[in-house]
C-alpha cells in the first residue's frame, strides 16, 4: 500500500490495522445469526476420581534412582521446585532459543499464572501456580477443564486426591516435556497420569516400575496394575511372582494388598512355591489386616478376615510333616477340617474337603544346553578347588534355577559343588549342595534355593566349584549362541574360570531358567 505521495505504508498499515480487524472480528461474533454464533451440541467432560486403594510408595519398595535428564533451564527448575515465586531476568525470552525451554520457565512459577491448585489431603496440602493454555495443551481433561462448555471459572482449584509430588512431576512433564520419576513417587505420579490423562507420563511410569519390578514389590505392583488397568505391567508381575514365589510370599510388600489380589494369587496354578509357604504367608497377611481393620489380632479373627480365602490354599497337597507340625498346630483350621486332612493322608476312603486337593503344576524348568557333544579323557579332570566359570547374556529377562553339571565317567561317585551367580562381580545367588552322578554322560541338576532374576542385555558370570572325582566328563563344541523356545542365550569365556572352561568347552553344561 502506498500514500498519495507514494510512500510505502505497509508497515505502518499492518500495525495499525491488526487491533482494528481483532476488534472487527469481536464485533461480528456477538451478532445474532452470525455463523460464528451458531449452536454447537454440548460436550460433557467427566472429570474423574480414581478410588484409590492403600499404597506403599516408599523408596522401599523400588530401588532409589537419579534423574536422568538435564536441560538448559535446569537451574530454573530447581529454583522453581524451591520457591514458586521466582521471577527471571529482563528479556528472559531472549535467552533460550525454543519454545519448549521457554515453556519451561513458566514451570512452577507465579509470573503471569491465571490459576492456582491446591493439591494434597488435608493438613499435607501445596499450592501451585499454573498456566491455563499451557495445561489445556498438555491434557484433555485440563483443555475440558478451562475450555470446555462445563468450564472452570475458578481462580483456584482443590486437588485433595492427588500428592503434591506427583502434581508437580505431572506439570514438569507438561510444561518442560521432562520425565522426572522417583521410586516414592512415581505410583502418585502414575495415578495423576492417568487421571489427567497424560498417556506419555503413564507409560514412563510402568516402564519405570517394569524396570524396578522384583520379588520384593511384585505383589504390591499386582495390585496397583490392576488398579490403573495396565495389563502388560500386570503380566510382568506375574512373571515374576510365578517365578520366585516363596520370595515374593515373605516379603513385607504381600501384606499390603488388598484381599482381591490375594485371592488371585492363592488361585494361581502356577505359582512355583511349597504350600507350606502359601499357607505361612496367607495368615501374615491376615495378621497385618486385623490391624488394619483395627481387630484384636486373635486366631479367630485371623480366620475371619481370610474368609473363604483360606480354602484356596491347598492344605491336602502338603507334605505330611508340613501339615501336622504347621498347619494342623495353627488353631486356623477347625477340629473337624484338621480331622478330615488327616483322613486324606491316611485312609483308603478320603472325605470329602472343601480346600483344593490337587497339588499346583508350578513352572516348568527349560534347559540351555550349551554343547553339542561331551567327552573324557584318559587323564583326570583336575578339580581341587579349582573354579568353572562361563559368561552369559540373555534377550529377554529369565530366572535362573540352577545349573546342570557333569559327573563322574568311571562309576558312580558323589560330587560336592558350591554354584553361583554374579553381575559385574556382585553375588546375585549362591548354593552350597551334593548332587549323585551314576557315570553316565548325563547331566545332574544344581539348584540356587530361589531362581534369580536375569535382566536382558546384560552378561551375567555363572560360576561353580566342584569337589569329588576328578576323572568325569566335559562338553566340546560349545556353542556362542544358544536358542531355547523365545530365548536366546549368548556366550562367552569368563576371567573367573581358573580350571580351563570356556564357550568351546568344559563345565556348565546347561543353564536351568524359567521363563
Amino acid at each position: 500500500m502506498v500514500d498519495a505521495k507514494g510512500r510505502n505504508m505497509k508497515c505502518l498499515t499492518f500495525f495499525l490495522m491488526l487491533p482494528e480487524s481483532v476488534k472487527i472480528r469481536s464485533k461480528k461474533s456477538n451478532k445474532k445469526g452470525s455463523p460464528t454464533n451458531s449452536k454447537v451440541l454440548p460436550v460433557c467432560y467427566e472429570i474423574i476420581t480414581l478410588k484409590t486403594k492403600k499404597k506403599k510408595m516408599a523408596a522401599e519398595i523400588f530401588p532409589t534412582r537419579k534423574p536422568t535428564s538435564t536441560t538448559t533451564v535446569q537451574n530454573y527448575h530447581q529454583q522453581n521446585l524451591n520457591n514458586n515465586n521466582a521471577v527471571p531476568a529482563p528479556n528472559w525470552q531472549g535467552l533460550y532459543p525454543t519454545i519448549r525451554e521457554r515453556n519451561a520457565v513458566m514451570f512452577n512459577n507465579d509470573l503471569m499464572a491465571d490459576v492456582h491448585f491446591v493439591v494434597g489431603p488435608p493438613g499435607g496440602t501445596q499450592r501451585l501456580p499454573g498456566h491455563r493454555y499451557v495445561l489445556a495443551v498438555g491434557s484433555s481433561v485440563f483443555h475440558a477443564m478451562f475450555y470446555g462448555e462445563l468450564a472452570e471459572d475458578k481462580d483456584e482449584i482443590r486437588i485433595p486426591d492427588v500428592e503434591p509430588a506427583a502434581f508437580l512431576a505431572m506439570l514438569k512433564y507438561i510444561y518442560c516435556d521432562e520425565i522426572d520419576l522417583g521410586a516414592d513417587t512415581v505410583l502418585a505420579t502414575l495415578y495423576a497420569a492417568k487421571k489427567y490423562i497424560v498417556p506419555h507420563l503413564a507409560r514412563a511410569c510402568v516402564n519405570f516400575l517394569e524396570t524396578s519390578l522384583s520379588a520384593k514389590n511384585a505383589c504390591v505392583l499386582l495390585s496397583q496394575s490392576c488398579l490403573f488397568e495396565e495389563p502388560d505391567l500386570t503380566q510382568r508381575c506375574w512373571e515374576v511372582i510365578d517365578a520366585q514365589a516363596e520370595l515374593a510370599l515373605k516379603s513385607e510388600g504381600f501384606c499390603d494388598i488388598d484381599s482381591q489380589t490375594l485371592e488371585s494369587i492363592l488361585k494361581r496354578e502356577t505359582l512355583n512355591a511349597k504350600e507350606i509357604v502359601v499357607f505361612e504367608a496367607a495368615l501374615n497377611w491376615a495378621e497385618v489386616e486385623c490391624q488394619r481393620q483395627e481387630m484384636t489380632v486373635t486366631i479367630d479373627n485371623k480366620r475371619k478376615v481370610l474368609g473363604k480365602a483360606v480354602y484356596l490354599i491347598r492344605i491336602p497337597t502338603m507334605a505330611l510333616d508340613d501339615f501336622a507340625n504347621g498347619a494342623a498346630q495353627s488353631g486356623v483350621l477347625t477340629l473337624n477340617e484338621t480331622n478330615d486332612i488327616f483322613l486324606w493322608y491316611t485312609a483308603a476312603k478320603k472325605p470329602d474337603l472343601e480346600f483344593v486337593s490337587k497339588p499346583r503344576k508350578g513352572l516348568v524348568p527349560q534347559r540351555c544346553h550349551r554343547f553339542q557333544s561331551c567327552a573324557y579323557r584318559s587323564n583326570q579332570w583336575r578339580y581341587r578347588g579349582r573354579c568353572d566359570s562361563i559368561q552369559f547374556a540373555v534377550d529377554k529377562r529369565v530366572f535362573i534355577a540352577g545349573f546342570g553339571l557333569y559327573g563322574s565317567s568311571c562309576g558312580s561317585a558323589e560330587y560336592s559343588a558350591k554354584i553361583e551367580l554374579k553381575r559385574q562381580g556382585v553375588i546375585l545367588g549362591t548354593s552350597l549342595s551334593k548332587y549323585f552322578s551314576d557315570g553316565s554322560s548325563n547331566t545332574f541338576p544344581v539348584w540356587f534355593e530361589y531362581p534369580v532374576q536375569i535382566e536382558p542385555d546384560a552378561f551375567y558370570t555363572a560360576s561353580v566349584v566342584l569337589d569329588g572325582n576328578e576323572l568325569s566328563y566335559f562338553g566340546q563344541e560349545g556353542m556362542t549362541e544358544v536358542q531355547c523356545g523365545k530365548v536366546t542365550f549368548q556366550f562367552q569365556c569368563s576371567s573367573d574360570s581358573t580350571n580351563g572352561t570356556g564357550v568351546q568347552g568344559g563345565q556348565i553344561p546347561e543353564l536351568i531358567f524359567y521363563a
